[in-house]
């Protein structure tokens, strides 16, 4: 194989609903990455095993503390991978590339105290890598000279998948918030938590924790369509472009 690759296997799996499920792989070396960082996974294209390889990047939602790689995936019934990659069960292997990529990392230059981190379904795997590493060092005795909030949004409280984690994480450690906003809130209406589109509750709660354009890193990602209409809030709020960072996961 290409000494671009390395080989991973497949040793745990969770499913959250019919599209969507966790995945955790084991590479055959330990691949470095930032938490935030993407790493690209491929297989070989159908009725082509020795020949050509579909990619594509996902970010991680593992730590870079831990040995194995995680992922949240969501299934795309016309893609040319994720098709592949659900039937990929435990014991299975998929090929990675050794070199993870990415600048949705935790912005450790600015100074910035405050961090708001906003994802819709899937888009939560690189914050959710960057709270279990904070998490880590926090239970090591290190002190986290941060605050993060993280928003996660999605149609219907089943799609968060890291909703019991982050809670409990954030219910240990005061540096951290979570809220889990739906948007239709037709479907539960036994639902306790925040209600409405990511867009249409952040600068809410941006107000509610205090973070301001001089003082906090807004960070967006998943839905293309939720990543600008936070943007046009962020901007509205005073935030400048280089205080803000962006991950989209599919053009529109």
């Amino acid at each position: 194989m290409d000494s671009k690759y390395v080989t991973a296997t497949v040793v745990a799996r969770r499913e959250i609903t019919p599209e969507l499920w966790v995945v955790r792989l084991r590479p055959e070396e330990k691949i470095a990455f930032s938490a935030g960082q993407y790493v690209t996974v491929g297989l070989a294209a159908p009725g082509d095993p020795g020949g050509k390889m579909i990619e594509r990047p996902y970010s991680v939602a593992s730590s870079p503390l831990e040995a194995e790689l995680e992922f949240f995936l969501e299934l795309v019934r016309q893609g040319q991978l994720t098709p592949q990659l659900y039937e990929v069960g435990v014991g299975g292997q998929v090929v990675l590339r050794r070199s993870a990529k990415g600048r949705f990392v935790l912005d450790t230059a600015s100074g910035h105290p405050n961090h708001f981190l906003v994802a819709t379904v899937t888009g939560v795997a690189p914050c959710v890598s960057m709270v279990r590493e904070l998490a880590t060092r926090a239970e090591g005795g290190e002190a986290i000279p941060y605050r993060l909030a993280i928003l996660q949004g999605a149609s219907v409280s089943v799609e968060l998948g890291y909703r019991e984690e982050l809670s409990g994480l954030a219910e240990r450690h005061t540096w951290l918030h979570y809220i889990p906003t739906i948007s239709r809130i037709w479907l539960e209406p036994d639902w306790k938590g925040e209600a409405g589109r990511c867009e249409d509750v952040a600068r809410k709660h941006l107000d509610a924790f205090g973070f301001t354009a001089q003082d906090t890193t807004a960070y967006a990602c998943g839905n293309p369509d939720m990543i600008e209409n936070v943007k046009g809030v962020l901007k509205r709020a005073g935030f400048q472009k280089e205080s803000v960072r962006e991950e989209v996961y599919w053009v529109p």
